[in-house]
């Protein structure tokens, strides 16, 4: 069998004027392309260059630096343009690298020719743990974020390659546009070697002219705008794509006329969004793999589709399933891991687990060692509930927990300001659509991304189970929580509801009116001035200041039953006592007269509150106060650490102009945990009626304070940026 580079040189020779390559300002015929990655190789060879990495955005010179090593016989390491820099160093010292070539001038840095620079690196010894054969070493992050190489060899990718063309042998697929990053194996593999050896063209652009930034940040009207522009014929979708994709098609966006193929892979595809992408009229298959498999194992085909699955496998490998569930892979797997030693097995275990079917095709259910027992003894994949949630929301995050427990429960994060309230019906919806034993008996609703830089995600966006489920408590503090049935015909019966999650639940609505206020988005888009943040803290001191009159005048007028509530606030006082100066004195670092604010007088909002306030402690239920704790707590978790790091970044203020803002999202977490356990104790249903009733007035009058805080003016403000 021949390999990549006697194939791709034959391509050259059967049409050697064919557009092999486009760019955003250039094409280069197959003659062209291959003489300059020649060139760039002989270059190389030249130099000595035995591994090295290829780094920097998707374009020709990329490819082209690529395909060199591929004609050198050069270790070829991509380099993830999403790693960490602690990640890319750790990358060139275990692969030994002896230079980086990338497509954008940057000092210490050669031009090689044809858009390709070479930075040479200090001559490394022989690698150690490096197989023979070693062509290309392809990293991935991992669940620990530690990157870990797969080494593969010229041979294995071929086949692999070729596999691919035989399963697409009745698709016309002419053009081909890389919407991944081109150091993604899949990306590299399927979206440019399988394209150029069935003499189509391939397509590059930046990654951010196609909306795509980082490891997972989507702009989708440029990617729905590069896609028009390109007209492709092919895509290779992660299943984040697919649900934008198919979203926009829907929306009558997105020219699906070209379309006559796009690979989903990288992740569960439930069969609700593959049937929706097809109704749009985008022809979506599933198809699966793994880099130690040269990233491609099976996939669906017009002709050759199975719903639930992700295809029959390529003919160049043997899979079979183990009696455990787990899938096995024979025949074109993997070198070996840089740096490790151990003699590969005759089969390969993926970690993935799954079912062959009688007519070949393959499904996958999850990783082995995500796997979720619940506590009536049945096996849970939280990856195929993940993809559920995902899908069935268009939500960008979902994490589900819960082994041991009756039922899972998910955490969600809810980027585009839909409310609990808009989110319940299709939740309950969902859960209807699952098997008993896999209905979720909560969902949990941040605002926030979990991200890398705080260990919840690794680089490439899987979830970080451990530190999730070491952090829960505190994550879980931090969200809304939905809570639903999940009673069916064999398990009868609703949940019992603690009050604090009734109490979350009946305010959802009253709650969006402080979520939803002007100035949180304001904030975030980058329109806040002096003159509101002074405005809203001079807000903060005038009901703070009566935090703690306001805890001694309940306390006093709470009856013997709750005396547990009168020990609580004993410690509330002591902790809350003297938070009003620490505002004064972040106004006064703003450059405020903190004395005429003492003395000055609130908007009519918070005078409102305060006094309604007082007025139910003295003539109604003092348990009311805790609406109040309800409404200030959970805002000040949600909004007030980021929204204040925001702030700063903003106006260009000190530290000492946020202590109030800074320790109440930091304070309030352990606060609100405690506050949580407090409204669980309390019982008596006209208690509990008042809580809600004072909470949904606060979140009220709260929520118009903040919705009056005055603000720069988006159009005056550009206009000003623009001059």
């Amino acid at each position: 069998m021949d390999a990549l580079p006697e194939l791709l040189k034959r391509q050259t020779l059967t049409h050697p004027s064919r557009i092999a390559l486009r760019g955003r300002d250039a094409a280069l015929s197959y003659q062209q392309m291959m003489q300059m990655a020649e060139a760039v190789a002989e270059q190389l060879s030249l130099r000595g260059i035995k591994r090295v990495g290829v780094c920097g955005d998707n374009s020709l010179a990329w490819i082209l630096a690529d395909l060199a090593c591929l004609l050198a016989g050069i270790v070829c390491v991509p380099v993830p343009v999403f790693f960490s820099e602690s990640q890319t160093t750790h990358l060139i010292k275990q692969a030994g690298l002896d230079g980086l070539l990338r497509s954008d001038e940057v000092s210490e840095y050669e031009l090689l020719g044809h858009g390709v620079w070479l930075r040479t690196l200090p001559v490394a010894a022989e690698v150690p743990g490096m197989p023979v054969g070693t062509a290309k070493i392809t990293f991935t992050s991992g669940s620990t974020g530690t990157p870990k190489g797969v080494c593969l060899s010229v041979s294995q990718m071929t086949a692999t390659t070729l596999a691919l063309q035989e399963r697409l042998a009745g698709v016309e697929l002419q053009a081909h546009l890389c919407i991944l990053p081109l150091a993604t194996l899949l990306e590299n593999i399927a979206g440019v070697y399988l394209p150029l050896l069935m003499g189509a063209t391939v397509r590059v652009e930046p990654l951010e002219s196609l909306g795509m930034s980082g490891s997972s940040g989507l702009n989708l009207s440029k990617l729905v705008e590069g896609v028009n522009r390109n007209r492709p014929h092919s895509l290779i979708l992660v299943p984040e794509l697919a649900m934008a994709l198919v979203g926009a098609a829907e929306r009558g966006q997105l020219d699906a006329d070209s379309l006559r193929f796009l690979a989903v892979g990288g992740g569960r595809v439930s069969p609700e969004l593959l049937a929706r992408g097809r109704a749009a009229g985008l022809p979506l298959y599933e198809g699966y793999g793994l880099s130690e498999c040269s990233s491609v194992v099976a996939l669906n085909v017009p002709g050759a589709d199975c719903d639930g699955s992700v295809g029959r496998p390529l003919s160049h490998i043997d899979i079979r399933v183990g009696s455990d569930s787990h899938i096995l892979v024979r025949g074109n797997t993997h070198l070996g891991y840089l740096g490790d030693d151990h003699e590969q097995a005759e089969w390969l275990d993926t970690g993935d687990l799954g079912a062959l079917r009688p007519e070949g095709f393959l499904s996958i259910d999850g990783r082995s060692k995500n796997l979720l027992i619940t506590s009536f003894g049945r096996n849970i994949s939280p990856e195929w509930l993940e993809s559920e949630l995902v899908q069935g929301l268009g939500v960008p995050q979902a994490v589900v927990f819960g082994d041991g427990e009756p039922q899972p429960a998910a955490m969600i994060t809810v980027t585009d300001g839909r409310s609990p309230a808009a989110l319940a019906g299709p939740l309950k919806a969902l859960n209807q659509r699952l098997p008993d034993y896999a209905r979720l008996a909560a969902v949990y609703i941040r605002r926030q991304r979990l991200n890398s830089s705080e260990g919840f995600i690794t680089a490439n966006g899987r979830p970080v189970r451990a530190r999730i489920q070491e952090q829960l408590p505190t994550l879980v503090a931090q969200a809304f929580p939905l809570f639903l049935s999940t009673s069916c015909t064999n398990q009868p019966g609703e949940l019992k509801m603690a009050f604090f999650d009734r109490l979350q639940q009946e305010t959802a609505q009253a709650r969006a009116h402080v979520t939803g206020a002007p100035v949180v988005s304001a904030i975030r888009d980058g329109f806040f001035s002096l003159e509101s943040y002074t405005w809203f803290l001079t807000q903060a001191f005038h009901h703070v200041k009566h935090t703690v009159p306001l805890m001694m005048a309940c306390g006093a007028r709470l009856p013997q039953r709750t005396e547990f509530v009168r020990k609580a606030l004993v410690e509330y006082i002591d902790e809350e006592y003297g938070h009003q100066e620490w505002i004064l004195n972040d106004l006064a670092a703003c450059g405020a007269n903190k004395e005429a604010i003492r003395e000055g007088k609130p908007d009519l909002s918070i005078e409102l509150m305060v006094a309604y306030l007082y007025d139910q402690i003295s003539r109604g239920n003092p348990v009311a106060f805790f609406g109040m704790v309800q409404v200030l707590e959970g805002t000040s978790i949600e909004l007030a650490t980021p929204l204040g790091e925001q702030i700063q970044k903003l106006l260009g203020l000190p530290n000492q102009a946020f202590s109030y803002l800074y320790s109440h999202g930091a304070l309030d977490q352990d606060h609100f945990e405690f506050f949580r356990n407090l409204m669980d104790g309390i019982t008596e249903p006209d208690d509990q009626q008042a809580i809600i009733d004072a909470a949904r007035v606060v979140y009220r009058l709260y929520g118009d304070m903040l919705h009056k805080i005055p603000l720069p003016s988006r159009r005056q403000e550009h206009c000003h940026e623009a001059a």
